[in-house]
């Protein structure tokens, strides 16, 4: 089993930041394969940003060059530096890991980009 821990979410207004962190624990070992998700009121699910099995970045289109995913190895946390935040970013964001074929998902966080 895989626990997964997200914060940092909260209200700030269009162009401000923030920073998510998610917290892994249990059965794994490597923060590869995690990664990054959101929900927007009303839409699906959507990738946000993630690292891949071998540890490479990979972003949506809508996070390009706004936002940033970063880990601490040791901790088996991952973070995601959010910048020049827009009304649109709007919504409950996911810590989601994939670990022996099985996906597991955090309970979320709320971020709320007031214009």
């Amino acid at each position: 089993q895989v626990q997964l821990v997200e914060s940092g979410g909260g209200l700030v207004q269009a162009g401000g930041s923030l920073r998510l962190s998610c917290a892994a624990s249990g059965s794994i070992f490597s923060s590869n394969g995690m990664g990054w998700y959101r929900q927007p009121p009303g839409k699906q699910r959507e990738l946000v940003a993630r690292f891949t099995n071998i540890g490479s970045t990979y972003y949506a289109d809508s996070a390009k060059g706004r936002f940033t995913i970063s880990r601490d190895n040791a901790k088996i946390t991952v973070y995601l530096q959010m910048n020049s935040l827009k009304p649109e970013d709007t919504g409950v964001y996911y810590c989601k890991a994939f670990v022996s074929g099985y996906h597991y998902w955090g309970p979320g966080t709320q971020v709320t980009v007031s214009s």
